[in-house]
C-alpha cells in the first residue's frame, strides 16, 4: 500500500471535514498497478495558508476551491504553475464559467468537482486523479531510465571501442614503420592481434545493434513459423570456427519444433547463448545444445563445461551493461549486453531464462517459451 497526501483548500469547514470523512479508508486500485493507494487528508482554509503548506510539505493531490477569501483558487493555481510544482490539482467549486474552466485547465488542473458533491462523485474524481498520478509517475520513471540507458550506451561504446582502436592504431604504425623488419612473416602475430581487436569491436557493435532493436524496433517485427532446430544449427555453424580454435566440441540434439516468432529474435538468442558457452568455456571443453517440447512450453537448453559462476554473480547476470569480472573472465571481451538481450527476447514471447551454474564446473542456461 502507498499513501498519497491530499490537501483540501476550502473556506467551508463542512467541505473540508466532509472530504476527510469520505476518503477515510478509501483505497484505489487498478489491474495495472502494483499496489493500492490510500489517502491522508490535510486541510487549509485559505489560499495563503495553502501556499505555506505547499512549500513545507507538497501533497500529491490538491483539491482547490476557486472562491476563497483573499487569494482565490485561480491565483493559487497560477503560483503552482509558475513554481512548476509537481501536484495533481482538482478544482472544487459551486460555479465556474467556461472561461475559468479553460484557464484552470491551461494552468494544470486535472479535474473539476462540483459543489455540493456526493461521496460517489468525490471518490470517482479521486480515482481518476490517482490513475493519472500513477501513469505520470510511470512515464517519468521510463524517461529517467531512458536517459540512464543512453548514458550507459555511450559510455560502453566509447570505453570499449577506445582501447581496441588505440591498439589497432599502434599495430598498424608498427607495420608501417617496419619496426620488426622488412619480411611479412614477422608481422603475423601483430596481424593476428589486430584481427582479434577488429572481431571484438564487431561483436560489441552487433550487441549494441541487437540491444537497440529489442528496445526500440518492435513495431518492425515479422512473425514467421520458424524451425527452432534449424535456428540452433545455424547458430552452431556460425560459432563453430571459434570452437574449433579452442578445441571445444559442440553437440545439438532435440526435435523439430516450429515456433511463431521473428526469426531475427531467435537468431540473436541462439547466437548469444552459444557464443557465451564457447567464450567462457575451457580449452577442450564441451557445449550441448538441445531443443525439446515439454507440456505446453519449448525448452532451449545450452550447457557448457566452462568456468561457471557464483550465486552472487548469477544475480547480476541479466542486467544491462553488467559484465562478470573476476580472474577467470579477465581477457574475455564482451559488452555486458548479450544475456540481457536474451532475457528481453524471452520476455517478449511470454517466456523467461534461468541458469544453474557451479564455479569451475560449468553453466546450464534454459530458455522457456510458451507454445500458446
Amino acid at each position: 500500500m502507498e499513501t498519497l497526501s491530499i490537501l483540501v483548500v476550502d473556506d467551508e469547514p463542512g467541505i473540508r471535514s466532509g472530504v476527510k470523512r469520505i476518503l477515510a479508508g478509501h483505497s484505489v486500485s487498478f489491474p495495472f498497478m502494483d499496489d493500492d493507494y490510500l489517502f491522508e487528508v490535510r486541510e487549509a482554509a485559505s489560499g495563503e495558508e495553502a501556499l505555506v503548506m505547499l512549500e513545507e510539505a507538497p501533497p500529491e493531490i490538491l483539491l482547490l476551491d476557486n472562491k476563497l477569501p483573499g487569494m482565490d483558487g485561480m491565483e493559487v493555481l497560477e503560483i503552482i504553475r509558475q513554481k512548476k510544482m509537481d501536484i495533481m490539482v482538482a478544482m472544487i467549486t459551486s460555479y465556474a464559467s467556461l472561461e475559468i474552466a479553460a484557464k484552470a485547465t491551461e494552468d494544470g488542473a486535472w479535474d473539476f468537482i462540483p459543489k455540493p458533491f456526493t461521496p460517489a462523485e468525490l471518490k470517482s474524481s479521486i480515482d481518476l486523479i490517482t490513475k493519472q498520478y500513477f501513469l505520470k509517475k510511470i512515464t517519468r520513471t521510463m524517461k529517467e531510465e531512458g536517459k540512464k540507458i543512453r548514458y550507459q550506451f555511450l559510455s560502453v561504446l566509447s570505453h570499449e571501442l577506445k582501447s581496441p582502436l588505440n591498439a589497432l592504431e599502434g599495430y598498424l604504425q608498427m607495420i608501417k614503420e617496419r619496426e620488426l623488419g622488412e619480411g611479412l612473416k614477422v608481422y603475423d602475430a601483430v596481424l593476428d592481434r589486430s584481427l582479434q581487436r577488429v572481431e571484438g569491436m564487431r561483436s560489441l557493435i552487433m550487441d549494441l545493434l541487437d540491444f537497440t532493436k529489442i528496445r526500440l524496433e518492435r513495431k518492425d517485427e515479422k512473425i514467421e513459423h520458424v524451425n527452432l532446430m534449424e535456428c540452433a544449427q545455424l547458430a552452431l555453424a556460425t560459432i563453430k570456427p571459434l570452437a574449433i580454435q579452442r578445441n571445444i566440441a559442440i553437440t545439438c540434439t532435440g526435435e523439430e519444433i516450429y515456433y511463431d516468432a521473428d526469426p531475427s529474435d531467435l537468431d540473436i538468442m541462439f547466437n548469444n547463448l552459444l557464443s557465451n558457452a564457447v567464450k567462457y568455456n575451457r580449452e577442450g571443453g564441451e557445449v550441448e545444445v538441445s531443443v525439446h517440447r515439454r507440456d505446453q512450453v519449448v525448452e532451449i537448453l545450452v550447457k557448457d563445461t566452462g568456468i561457471g559462476m557464483s550465486e552472487q554473480e548469477i544475480s547480476q547476470l541479466f542486467k544491462e551493461f553488467v559484465r562478470i569480472k573476476n580472474s577467470r573472465t579477465r581477457g574475455i571481451a564482451g559488452s555486458g549486453l548479450g544475456l540481457s538481450i536474451v532475457s528481453k527476447i524471452a520476455g517478449l514471447y511470454g517466456g523467461h531464462i534461468q541458469v544453474n551454474s557451479t564455479p569451475e564446473k560449468g553453466s546450464e542456461f534454459s530458455v522457456i517459451l510458451p507454445l500458446s
